[in-house]
């Protein structure tokens, strides 16, 4: 207030305006934006979500939207059918696993290169395999999702690989025929699961250097994005749905 020589009361009333209105993003051309980056987060617990669309290569916003949620099949559809419409037509598509996201890009894009985020198969291996595996077979599943991150190299991709087929020979078909249904035994068949499923889409940045290989990217501008609104969270629905959308237009 001292910097502005408004008075808090003016300033309130200048914020109020501007939250009545939604900005009016401009018309690009989305045809030379050929890799991206895609993910949510959740702003209000696990009610309210947000996604973001990003160029990886220029570092810049494709497309925000508030209220959101990444498993909504329609809602997704209609999001990603706007920007083909507008020219949007990449080669590849960063993204964090969300089996709904993967299949409407495929849908939007037959062609489209689904790179998944490394950093997410890891953390979320890890978690399944527990931080102190019992058995040898978690112990060395654990170890494949820690060497995830570090394959760089086609050499690297091969032994990777060589090791995830070894681990699947000793271990992998008999951990999925044991009937146990215990939480431990079952994230350990989760954490299998996810990474045979997951080999195809793992290592496309190889092939690419535009490619990025997680979707670090977002994860900034979300924690970028979270570290303003708390400053705003007594936001009504209305004015909350306008500062999201102030926000992608301003800092993109």
């Amino acid at each position: 207030m001292e910097i502005s020589g408004k008075s808090e009361r003016k300033i309130r009333l200048i914020v109020d305006h501007w939250l009545g209105i939604l900005p009016l993003f401009p018309p690009e051309n989305l045809a030379s934006v050929k890799h991206l980056v895609f993910d949510g987060t959740f702003i209000w617990r696990r009610k309210i979500e947000a996604v973001i669309l990003l160029d990886s290569e220029r570092r810049k916003m494709v497309k925000g939207e508030y209220g959101l949620r990444e498993n909504t099949l329609f809602a997704l559809l209609n999001f990603f059918t706007k920007l083909r419409s507008a020219g949007l037509s990449p080669k590849s598509a960063t993204v964090d696993g969300n089996p709904t996201v993967i299949k409407t890009l495929k849908v939007i894009w037959p062609d489209i290169i689904i790179q998944r985020c490394l950093v997410h198969i890891q953390r979320q291996g890890l978690m399944w395999c527990r931080v102190n595996p019992k058995t040898a077979a978690a112990r060395k599943l654990r170890l494949l999702f820690v060497a995830v991150t570090s394959v760089n190299t086609e050499a690297q991709k091969k032994i990777f690989l060589e090791s995830v087929r070894r681990w699947e020979y000793r271990h992998g078909r008999k951990i999925d025929s044991r009937p146990e249904s215990g939480w431990v035994f079952s994230d350990l068949k989760r954490a299998r699961s996810m990474l045979l499923k997951s080999l195809p889409s793992m290592f496309h940045y190889l092939d690419d250097s535009n490619i990025p290989k997680t979707t670090n990217l977002a994860e900034g501008y979300f924690s970028f994005l979270k570290s303003r609104y708390r400053n705003h969270r007594g936001l009504s629905p209305k004015k909350r749905q306008a500062f999201f959308q102030w926000f992608f237009f301003l800092k993109p």
